[in-house]
């Protein structure tokens, strides 16, 4: 039952969505001005009837569509009544006249569909009063009563009069309904203290939950797109190429978002695809239980909010239908662009954490690999069919230049992947791994950067010789401080962190073979052992690629934290048994030597299996 009930919330709300999506496509002014072209007394007479109907139509579904699932229900049986009683009555007109023109009517089977009719009004009102229902049965009694058949169309007249009156004195019963119904929910919201901030959100949120938006917009959506998919079909006759296919289903779906509620329609509809889409790649990738773990910023709504804000932004609502569905198409280029970099987002470590975390499962790094290539070709294959629709300019440069990073991307990961499988397949491991690494994603980042800096030099170019505009102006902008600016101050930073810890490692002396035997213990970074390292001025020996990436994120020993700064020109120290003592009284030398045998070599390893994943994951990142 309750998922009955979340249906019919759903089905039950859509026909209001429907009614006010005409009522805004109904075009007043020129009804309006159709009168006034026929007469001025006419206009004078009938606008602000029509107005007030309008604006009355309005407020009727907008009640309606607010109203709780037990009130709409009842309202709905009671239309559903209404609409029995009229069939009734049609019933008995055509019954009156065919006795009234001719005597060939069919008299067997009008009183048992009227009995029908009138038990079952008396069902839905959960009343056993059947005669309270049964007026348009008056015209059958009289002709049972051999009344003239004259008098039959007065009687039947009295009839259709009797219901209409019952049904008017129905509705001035309950005129103040929707008065008690208002008066209600303010009594429940100062009964909740909604005063404050959060109070108010929380009670928006239950709402937007208790109405299910998304999942009604949707719904109204789709019946919208059958409808109109269906007329076009109907209206076109010539065979379509792939081509033709694709422009006529954007032309339909363009039809759909004439008006503000078929715009949110769509908006939840693609924010439904991404979310669908994207926990396609994390089942493809690591079956059900990935689906299970639920990100923020995977659910689809950056995809939705996108198209909302450009189609809003842009005025699609305002344009031709055949500039609208241009627009449309490269609003959608954009919100797909942007789902591809979310799966880049879901792809990334997993793919990275298979070559480092030595997986030896074929099926995993073949899904990997796969939805990898995928992603590296798709974004290729888009910018190459959308510049053959259009001209190239700043905006599709853009287009395409987002296409062209989202590929850099995978091929920087991919090439870091195929790195961790070489180092995997060797018998020894690579010393200058991570040397490699950083330099594969620092030219991934140059060519990003490389990239940005070409748009905003079109754009620019663009702005000072051709067509200038504030728009253009303010995406380039823009466009210059994230894409530009911030990739070149996060790379130099970057730069910097790691020609420091570079720095600061030459500078560390180097452990003899002696000294590594006296020393007999494993990294304490990554835990394998040390067949050569570099000894830290508190006394603790590490591996210099280790030690470098552990400086990447903060400036202290990994055992005793204390700072680890290079050594002064010209005073390198040169290996000898040991570090150089600190001088007496430095609390510091004591702490460290007291961290050094405080993590022996049976707690390293029985710390091993906790930190090896963790470790892993972070070398595939560095």
């Amino acid at each position: 039952m309750p998922r009955l009930d979340e249906v019919a919330n759903i089905a039950l709300r859509v026909p209001s969505i429907l009614l006010l999506d005409l009522l805004y496509k109904c075009d007043v002014e020129g009804l309006t001005e159709n009168l006034k072209a026929k007469n001025e007394d006419m206009l004078f007479k009938y606008k602000y009837v029509i107005w007030n109907m309008f604006y009355i139509a309005h407020l009727i579904n907008l009640v309606v569509l607010i109203l709780p699932l037990r009130h709409i229900v009842t309202l709905y049986l009671h239309v559903l009544v209404a609409l029995l009683l009229y069939m009734g009555h049609q019933i008995s007109k055509d019954y009156v006249r065919e006795e009234y023109f001719s005597f060939s009517f069919s008299f067997s089977f009008t009183p048992t569909g009227e009995i029908i009719l009138s038990t079952l009004c008396a069902f839905l009102m959960k009343t056993r009063k059947v005669w309270l229902f049964s007026t348009h049965m008056l015209p059958l009694l009289a002709r049972l009563c051999a009344v003239p058949n004259a008098t039959l169309l007065t009687v039947n007249t009295l009839s259709m009069g009797l219901t209409v009156a019952g049904i008017a004195l129905f509705l001035l019963a309950n005129l103040f309904v929707p008065y008690r119904l208002a008066r209600a929910a303010y009594s429940e919201l100062l009964q909740l203290e909604v005063i404050e901030l959060y109070r108010l959100l929380a009670l928006g949120i239950s709402l937007w939950n208790q109405f299910a938006v998304p999942a009604l917009f949707s719904v109204f959506w789709f019946i919208l797109f059958a409808v109109q998919l269906c007329s076009d079909i109907m209206a076109s006759s010539a065979s379509t190429t792939y081509q033709g296919i694709l422009f006529f289903l954007l032309t339909s779906v363009s039809e759909c978002c004439a008006t503000p509620y078929s715009l949110l329609g769509l908006t939840f509809v693609v924010s439904y695809l991404a979310l669908g889409l994207l926990n396609l790649c994390k089942f493809y990738l690591g079956g059900y239980a990935a689906v299970q773990n639920e990100n923020v910023m995977h659910r689809g709504v950056t995809e939705g909010v996108t198209l909302l804000l450009l189609a809003l932004q842009t005025g699609l609502l305002d344009m031709q239908a055949l500039q609208r569905t241009f627009l449309l198409s490269i609003i959608l280029f954009i919100v797909l662009t942007s789902t591809l970099q979310s799966m880049i987002e879901i792809t990334d470590p997993i793919i990275l954490a298979l070559g480092a975390s030595r997986n030896r499962s074929l099926w995993k790094h073949f899904r990997g690999l796969s939805m990898c290539l995928l992603l590296l070709v798709f974004p290729v294959f888009m910018a190459f069919k959308i510049s053959q629709f259009f001209h190239m300019d700043f905006w599709l440069l853009i287009l395409v230049s987002s296409c062209m990073l989202t590929s850099l991307q995978v091929t920087g990961t991919m090439l870091v992947y195929f790195l961790f499988m070489v180092e995997l397949f060797r018998s020894d491991p690579i010393e200058s791994l991570d040397e490699v690494i950083y330099w594969v994603n620092a030219i991934s980042r140059v060519l990003e950067f490389l990239v940005a800096l070409c748009v905003v030099a079109y754009g620019t170019w663009e702005s000072l010789f051709g067509e200038w505009s504030w728009m253009g102006a303010s995406v380039i902008i823009i466009h210059s401080y994230f894409n530009v600016w911030l990739r070149a101050q996060s790379g130099w930073k970057s730069f910097l962190l790691r020609r420091e810890a570079a720095k600061k490692i030459n500078s560390l002396p180097r452990a003899t073979a002696e000294q590594l035997d006296r020393h007999n213990d494993v990294c304490s970074i990554c835990f394998q052992e040390m067949g050569s390292a570099v000894i830290t001025y508190c006394g603790h020996f590490f591996h210099g690629s280790c030690l470098r990436k552990w400086l990447y994120v903060q400036e202290t020993c990994p055992m005793c934290h204390q700072t680890v700064r290079p050594a002064p020109p010209g005073q390198r120290p040169s290996p000898g048994d040991g570090p150089a003592a600190p001088p007496q009284g430095d609390r510091g030398y004591l702490e460290s030597v007291i961290g050094h045998f405080r993590c022996t070599k049976k707690k390293k390893k029985n710390f091993i299996e906790r930190e090896r994943n963790g470790w892993c994951l972070n070398s595939a990142h560095t």
